[in-house]
């Protein structure tokens, strides 16, 4: 049973939870105290992870059972738990309909704004694994998808949206369709031999890593944006700043010939940036404007 639940943590990477989970606080407890003039409750910031990890767990799952020809066929791929046997798709299968069943839970808990938008979330966390069958665009698809985690964690809490949620959520989908540019380039040569669509593929790495530094200017507004926009202050700021920073360095490893560092930049800067960008948030929101 370890070895089971091992598998599984591995199949959904439960570590890269670090990507998108401190964005969904920010979004909760940012709108909570722009929108509520208050925090979120202890209860509310429970039901919004159980959410995100539902969400996540049932999008990898269904990543894994999709591709799972595709993955069988790729060398760097070809080791993951439906194509090397170590799970059955039976077994995926109720792990996914397990999945949804914890967002679905979560989403009842919270308000109905967010269930009546359920349909809208589960639409896009099954159609975004099919886009690179046929657009280049599909790392945005994979974006605003996943930027759903911080636009819902505001909307959970609140119940209506702000310009500076929806702020949030171009912000968090441009960041994350940037970093999946950065790390399909090790996929490229594979990408266009089976006929799949991707930035790397379709316009070579070199122009691939130049797209996805693009793709970062528009992060890198708009969490400057949001100290403008919002009740936040200058301990944000200094988050926002160094967060920038660490983008900027993650471009600095990654070169055209030499993708060696991919892992890097996309696991640990990436899940570095996330919570520094939410601790500096928390730490401007709770202690000094003691709320």
């Amino acid at each position: 049973m370890i070895r089971k639940i091992r598998i599984f943590l591995e199949m959904i990477k439960f570590e890269h939870s670090l990507f998108a989970l401190p964005f969904a606080f920010v979004g909760a407890i940012l709108g909570a105290v722009m929108m509520l003039d208050r925090l979120p409750t202890w209860s509310e910031i429970g039901w919004v992870t159980i959410a995100m990890v539902g969400a996540r767990s049932a999008a990898m799952g269904l990543n894994r059972l999709i591709d799972r020809a595709i993955d069988a066929r790729n060398p760097r791929t070809a080791g993951r738990a439906i194509p090397a046997g170590l799970l059955g798709i039976r077994e995926v299968v109720v792990f996914i309909i397990v999945s949804f069943a914890l967002l679905f839970l979560a989403a009842f808990r919270l308000n109905p704004l967010v269930v009546k938008l359920l349909p809208i979330a589960v639409f896009a966390l099954v159609f975004y694994h099919y886009t690179k069958r046929f657009t280049w665009l599909c790392h945005l698809f994979l974006g605003f998808t996943i930027a759903l985690g911080p636009l819902g964690g505001w909307l959970a809490v609140t119940g209506e949206a702000s310009p500076a949620a929806y702020l949030l959520y171009v912000s968090v989908a441009f960041w994350i369709a940037g970093f999946d540019i950065v790390y399909a380039c090790q996929d490229a040569e594979y990408d266009r031999e089976a006929k799949l669509h991707s930035i790397p593929a379709r316009f070579g790495v070199r122009n691939a890593l130049l797209i996805a530094r693009l793709f970062h200017i528009v992060p890198a507004f708009g969490f400057l944006t949001l100290f403008w926009m919002t009740d936040l202050s200058f301990g944000y700021l200094a988050g926002a700043l160094i967060s920038l920073g660490i983008l900027a360095y993650q471009h600095m490893l990654v070169k055209p010939e030499d993708l060696s560092r991919v892992n890097i930049a996309f696991f640990s800067m990436n899940g570095t940036l996330s919570v520094v960008l939410f601790a500096f948030t928390l730490f401007d929101l709770v202690v000094l404007r003691k709320w």
